[in-house]
């Protein structure tokens, strides 16, 4: 038994074609020696049936070399079924394949030799079969005469299916039209004429056009769709870029599999392929009335057309209910859903919000979200209010007595506001703010600009929660405190985030500030408007806060006016705010003006780049204005705004981009030694020293490009790794900021390390960041083994105070909200990113990238720039009528199913629970029973549930 198969691996491995070319000596005689050794074999061990199929096919052979034509037609239909029936093994070539392998040569010269008929198409058929075993001399043998045969066959006549031939075939077929059409677009780029002439003579030019090889690739499409190939057959379609043509070859079998395919390898693509992969997958889950997966791929899009058609398509109003609750989480704007009308102006708005029925328009509002979230908090168990001693668990730390002492307590008191606000928030019930008796409230434990954000935590702590809130906040904005005043204005507009009201109370109380010659009071009432409204392309507002942008104002207003427009206008290309943005930076480079050379400076670009997040190509022309404006801030503003255009896409050239951008030592001399924190004002006093500050936003731009896809961000990871060793302060100081943003409340343990590690970095700039980044990548989450690593640092930094107070801030996000808020900017299965909470992220993490002249100074209150990317982490299941009702769920580590046969499990580990839980960022939920049905096709945030009809059945037939 041993002995044939040895031989059939042999036959198969050998490659007699060689004697083709009688000018390559070497392997003429190799092969000859090898086709002698197999002649000899085939005499000596042929079984009587394979001798017998031998003789056969030779005498078939023979009889096309005859000059009766009369025989060639039965011979071709008897060499065709004996290939169609033989079968083969895994290892082993067809028997039919090897025994007319060394009559192809000369078969072909046969062929060549006939007259066009329709004997000689299903010649050619059979030809492209066996040419399948000299792919490796001749290449393309297959499709070329494949294609040969397809144009012989009458005009009427149908073509053959490929797939009859078998899968393997079709498979040959597949790779050769693939190699064919690129060499053909290869051909047309090249322009020399010697080149093309080259190439012709080396491989012999096949016939067919660029649609007869489309054609044929459909087909073999189809055939690859019906055998279980679905990511063959889209990658054969992308090769022949026709994969908007995949909606016409599948069908209710294969739909889903191959979008699961596309959308994953959306991450892997270069625009434009990217885009045009969502668009088919959309049109294919339009076309079958699968809602809520077309709706998410319109948010992906950012498509305010085929988001309005997604959100009408679906008449049943409880589907309609669950896509406005999607559309809600994504923070998409009401005006998208609005249909283009004459009317323009809020008329219009009112109009249409009125034309809804209620309860869309509270989905769609997020109205009930603060209900929701404190009755989750409550069936979690979290309802109580944690104090600080609960989060810090000091007696935990191992400090020596008596050292404790120096610590300033305006600055400890200070971190307790934070601490508080971003464990309670949304809770609405904490002991320090909200429960507090009059007059004895936290506010007044801070000194002057603690004050403010004092004021502004109690927005926090009720965040989601307008009609309590407001009447919560409103008696702090008659004190007579400019601070405490200018802070609860920052609380009305952190307590709007992400929800919106009737009554728009945001824009009334903040409105009347934004002229106020106090700056704590307008910068609040700036900021406030950009966090309540951010995300909504709201028109009225522009007339508010643009005339703050221009350049009469000073710095800091129009720096924070342009971040609020921003915010509100984040991913919308807004030509108006770009144009005025623009204008300022413009003026102010001609006049020199020095206001360019401040901090504040790097958030008026900032603002422009949000206005591009997640745009790609938008940008470009935007990019190229501000490559001409003569200042250093213009290279910032460069990469700010190309690393916002491509946020989340995961495009390799731009990170690539970004790397070079860091690979420049600017400032390397004797005075970088001595001193390692950039202060943008001392740049005048040494003119020889240069901005750098843009390579910190290039760091940030790796990890802004690379979130939201695994490969992506270990790879970004490796590459921090490399700069943190290699890369000049600046960018040392920034590498802890990328990390966090690449895994915000996605705490895995070698990122813990490696953030452990840099928290006792020499340089204390890189501490800091360091120990805000472990806040962010554990957001949420109540990661035990972080929190012990922040106790730890506690100790370390006892007597280090702005160490400290970052520790207690990190301690704080750690355990935002009770372990029920997350920061990641990505859901929907990790699979959406939200635009609002990315804006929010970037604006937090620039603030950072000059810890001493934001955060440690007085504008700690910039950390509640994270108010947007706040979310709870929460599956709550609602009946018909939007109440919770407890279901069975299944909750375990998400698994990639992607391609894999059959229905695979798509959690590994999983806990059953009742519902409402947590999801963690890295995991989710199924339905244990089939009891329900969803509307949603991910559990994730609110998911309404319908009573299965043909589960009382089976129920009773249990019994």
């Amino acid at each position: 038994m041993s002995k044939p198969q040895e031989f059939e691996i042999k036959v198969h491995s050998e490659d007699p074609e060689k004697k083709e070319k009688p000018d390559d000596k070497p392997n003429l005689e190799g092969s000859s020696r090898l086709l002698k050794d197999s002649k000899e074999g085939e005499g000596e061990e042929l079984s009587e049936e394979d001798q017998q199929l031998k003789d056969q096919l030779e005498m078939l052979v023979e009889r096309l070399k005859e000059k009766n034509t009369d025989l060639y037609r039965p011979a071709l239909e008897s060499l065709r079924t004996l290939i169609r029936t033989s079968t083969s093994s895994m290892t082993s070539v067809p028997k039919p394949l090897k025994f007319l392998r060394p009559h192809y040569p000369d078969l072909q010269a046969l062929y060549e030799t006939w007259t066009a008929s329709d004997d000689k198409s299903l010649f050619a058929d059979i030809l492209s079969v066996l040419a399948m075993t000299y792919s490796d001399t001749q290449p393309r043998g297959t499709l070329r005469y494949r294609l040969l045969s397809d144009a012989l066959k009458p005009t009427d006549a149908t073509l053959t299916d490929p797939g009859s031939w078998g899968h393997e075939y079709v498979r040959h077929l597949a790779a050769e039209l693939g190699e064919e059409y690129t060499a053909r677009e290869e051909a047309e780029v090249a322009e020399e004429t010697a080149d093309s002439a080259n190439k012709q003579t080396d491989v012999p030019q096949l016939p067919g056009t660029i649609d007869d090889l489309r054609n044929l690739g459909k087909k073999c499409a189809t055939f690859l769709l019906g055998h279980n190939a679905e990511p063959d057959a889209v990658d054969l379609l992308e090769e022949l870029e026709i994969v908007n043509e995949l909606t016409e070859v599948v069908d209710e079998n294969t739909f889903s599999r191959v979008c699961q395919y596309m959308l994953r390898c959306v991450n892997l693509l270069p625009p434009p392929d990217d885009i045009s992969f969502l668009k088919t997958v959309h049109k294919i889950y339009v076309k079958h009335d699968k809602f809520p997966e077309a709706l998410s791929v319109a948010i992906r899009l950012n498509d305010p057309d085929l988001v309005r058609e997604g959100f009408n398509a679906p008449g049943n109003p409880l589907m309609k209910r669950q896509l406005a609750f999607m559309l809600a989480r994504a923070g998409i704007p009401f005006e998208w859903l609005q249909p283009p009308s004459e009317n323009e102006g809020e008329d219009a708005e009112a109009d249409f919000s009125e034309e809804l029925p209620e309860d869309l328009v509270e989905c769609l509002s997020n109205t009930n979200l603060s209900t929701h979230f404190r009755a989750f908090g409550k069936e979690v168990g979290v309802a109580d209010p944690k104090s600080l001693e609960d989060v810090y668990k000091s007696h935990l730390e191992n400090t020596r007595p008596g050292t404790t002492a120096n610590i300033d307590s305006a600055r400890g008191n200070l971190a307790g506001t934070f601490v508080n606000a971003f464990v309670n928030a949304g809770f609405g019930n904490d002991k320090l703010m909200v429960e507090a008796e009059e007059g004895n409230s936290w506010i007044y434990k801070n000194k002057d600009h603690g004050m403010l954000s004092a004021a502004a935590s109690l927005g926090l702590s009720l965040l989601w929660d307008t009609d309590i809130g407001l009447s919560h906040v409103d008696k702090y904005t008659y004190s007579s405190e400019e601070n405490i005043k200018a802070g609860a204005l920052l609380a009305t507009g952190i307590l709007n985030c992400g929800v919106r009201t009737e009554a728009d109370a945001a824009l009334a109380l903040l409105g009347d500030y934004l002229e106020n010659k106090s700056v704590p009071l307008k910068t609040s009432a700036i900021i406030g408007l950009g966090l309540a409204y951010a995300g909504s392309h709201r028109e009225d507002l522009v007339q508010y806060l643009l005339p703050l942008v221009e350049s009469s104002n000073t710095m800091e207003i129009a720096s924070l006016a342009a971040l609020a427009l921003g915010f509100i206008f984040v991913g919308s290309e807004h030509g108006e705010i770009t144009g005025t943005i623009l204008q300022t930076l413009m003026e102010k480079a001609e006049s020199e003006d020095k206001s360019l050379d401040e901090k504040w400076a790097r958030y008026l670009v900032l603002g422009l780049g949000l206005l591009y997040l997640g745009l790609q190509d938008a940008s470009d022309a935007t990019i190229e204005t501000l490559k001409a404006i003569e200042h250093p801030i213009s290279k910032t503003a460069q990469v700010i705004v190309e690393a916002s255009a491509f946020a989340g896409t995961g495009n390799v050239l731009r990170v690539q981009t970004m790397l070079h951008y860091c690979d420049e030592h600017i400032n390397v001399g004797p005075k970088e030694e001595s001193k390692d924190e950039k202060k943008e004002g001392d740049k005048k006093e040494e003119p020889e020293r240069k901005d750098d500050t843009f390579q910190a936003f290039a760091v940030l731009g790796i990890a802004l490009i690379a979130m939201g896809e695994d490969i992506g961000s270990e790879m970004a990871l490796r590459q921090f790794n490399h700069l943190m060793h290699y890369g000049e302060p600046i960018i040392r100081k920034s590498v802890p900021l990328a990390i966090g943003l690449v895994s915000a409340s996605n705490p895995q343990l070698p990122i813990l390390d490696t953030l452990s590690r840099y928290s006792h970095d020499n340089d204390l700039s890189v501490a800091l960041n360091a120990i805000f980044a472990m806040g962010l990548v554990g957001a949420g989450t109540n990661n035990a083994r972080l929190a012990q690593m922040l106790r730890q640092l506690a100790g370390y930094y006892q007597k280090e105070a702005d160490c400290l107070f970052m520790v207690r801030i990190a301690q704080g996000l750690v355990h935002m909200g009770k372990g029920t808020i997350g920061l990641n900017p990505f859901f929907s299965d990790r699979s959406i990113m939200s635009r609002p909470a990315v804006a929010g992220l970037l604006a937090t993490l620039t603030a950072f990238t000059d810890t001493k002249g934001f955060v440690l100074d007085k504008y700690h209150w910039m950390l509640y720039f994270l108010t947007p990317s706040m979310y709870p982490r929460f599956l709550i299941t609602l009946n018909e009528d939007l109440e919770n009702i407890p279901v069975t769920v299944r909750v375990g580590q998400a698994i990639d199913v992607v391609g894999q046969a059959g229905k695979p499990r798509t959690i590994s580990g999983f806990q059953t629970h009742q519902t409402p839980v947590r999801l963690g960022i890295t995991e989710r939920g199924e339905l244990a029973t089939e009891e329900y049905i969803p509307f949603a096709h991910v559990l994730e945030g609110f998911v309404i549930l319908q009573k299965n009809p043909g589960w009382e059945k089976e129920d009773k037939m249990d019994i």
